[in-house]
């Protein structure tokens, strides 16, 4: 079985390509001696200062700093005041885009199982906060990484719909850059 860390150059890539290329990756957390890990199901693109549903669209502020750094770097933010979304910066430096990781399926670590079926609901069960925002998605030193576990997914198992909750975004709210496996991969 391939066991690998995906190195920074993996999310390099054009979103879109890291949006579907992340299905079937096992986001890992480490707390202390204990290890969280589940297969990423669902992800949503968000590609640079012109996607109006992208946090970058109005332009670089302190929030979206993260997007424009180097590439693998995690994006924590808050929403609604209560609940933390994880995205994974990618694209070159100065193209602020990032891929939100909205499923997880498959958790194992957690002491009683916990719905992981949302982006607030994920950081809930990995207990992942704000703290994680800008830290490294790759490397032998980093606490939460994106691991290859050889789990490879087919065009049949992937459906590509419209991003959720997106609505204000003009012509970038039907944009097909949801991503979500039809099927739990074998």
């Amino acid at each position: 079985m391939i066991c690998r860390r995906l190195a920074q150059h993996d999310f390099e890539s054009d979103t879109l390509h890291v949006a579907r290329m992340l299905l079937g990756k096992y986001l890992v957390i480490r707390h202390g001696t204990s290890t969280l890990s589940g297969c990423i199901s669902e992800t949503e693109a968000y590609c640079g200062e012109e996607d109006k549903a992208c946090h970058a669209s109005k332009g670089r502020t302190a929030r979206t700093e993260v997007m424009y750094g180097p590439p693998g770097n995690w994006y924590v933010y808050m929403i609604y005041g209560m609940y933390h979304c994880l995205n994974v910066v990618t694209e070159p430096v100065n193209r602020p885009c990032a891929v939100l990781i909205r499923g997880v399926v498959d958790v194992k670590g957690l002491p009683q199982p916990l719905k992981t079926d949302g982006p607030g609901k994920v950081c809930k069960a990995f207990g992942i906060n704000r703290s994680y925002n800008s830290t490294p998605a790759y490397g032998s030193q980093a606490d939460m990484w994106v691991e290859d576990r050889g789990v490879e997914i087919h065009d049949n198992q992937v459906i590509k719909s419209p991003r959720i909750g997106v609505h204000y975004a003009g012509e970038y709210k039907d944009k097909p850059w949801r991503f979500l496996l039809s099927e739990h991969p074998a």
